[in-house]
């Protein structure tokens, strides 16, 4: 770690030379991250020397070899590039300037026609690249149109959702509400009931008067008068006879006993209400 930091510092010094090094903050990733710069700087700076001594020996082979062949020309043939017309110094020229856009090593024919050949070549595949990417790029767009026509849709669909969501957080706040409402409303008829039922226990109200005494009576009287149906389908065939004067008078006192006996309890209700 301290030799990743001597190394990240020295790299930083050597960058900003004269001015101050931006501070930072130094822990594991930072240090790392500095240390692999410094080494892809340093080895793009080895690269870059190595190009250049390249480079100039390339300088050196070329100027050695335009000497030797302006001591041909002058010797051989008589001829200076300073003897040279205008139009042949510009021929010349355009020449050089063709073989430096091509990278050829010299300007005869044997290295032109290769190069004119790569470059024919590297057009052709540009051109067929450049078809296959516009292909692409149609089939891109192809899918971006549909990309945002389903965005559309699911935005509609997602806002629609949302106004339905807030549709029904309403009703079922409004039922909560009710619902709250519904249950305080039973416990207060609880409460009065449970009141109620307490007065009467305290004014000894008698239980055959209550309301589900009085069902359950009414439940029992409809059983009874199921049962004397039969009863009196059984007694159709006397009743064409003619009754005995003394039993029919039995029965006419009896009749007027509970005649009494029911006026008397009708009064006694209606005294205790």
């Amino acid at each position: 770690m301290c030799e990743k930091i001597k190394k990240v510092n020295s790299w930083l010094s050597t960058v900003f030379g004269d001015q101050p090094v931006p501070q930072f903050e130094v822990n594991t990733r930072t240090v790392g991250i500095l240390y692999q710069l410094a080494q892809a700087s340093e080895a793009r700076c080895s690269e870059t020397a190595l190009l250049v001594e390249d480079l100039k020996q390339k300088t050196s082979e070329y100027q050695a070899d335009a000497a030797h062949l302006q001591d041909v020309l002058l010797q051989g043939v008589g001829l200076s590039y300073s003897g040279l017309s205008k139009q042949a110094t510009e021929y010349v020229s355009a020449l050089v300037d063709h073989a430096i856009v091509l990278g050829v090593r010299d300007t005869s024919l044997s290295s032109f026609f290769p190069a004119i050949n790569n470059l024919t070549s590297d057009i052709l595949e540009a051109e067929k690249s450049n078809r296959r990417l516009e292909r692409e790029l149609k089939a891109l767009r192809k899918r971006l149109g549909a990309t945002l026509v389903l965005r559309g849709n699911l935005q509609e669909d997602l806002n629609n959702t949302k106004k339905s969501q807030a549709i029904e957080s309403a009703k079922a706040e409004e039922r909560l509400l009710t619902m709250g409402f519904v249950k305080a409303k039973a416990q207060e008829l609880s409460q009065r009931q449970d009141k109620s039922e307490a007065q009467l226990v305290s004014r000894n109200m008698d239980k055959s008067i209550t309301h589900q005494a009085i069902v359950q009576l009414s439940e029992d009287v409809n059983a009874l008068k199921k049962e004397i149906i039969p009863l009196k389908k059984k007694l159709e065939p006397y009743m064409d006879l003619s009754p005995s004067p003394s039993l029919a008078q039995v029965k006419i006192e009896e009749a007027k006993r509970e005649l009494v006996a029911l006026d008397s309890q009708l009064e006694m209700n209606v005294d205790f209400k």
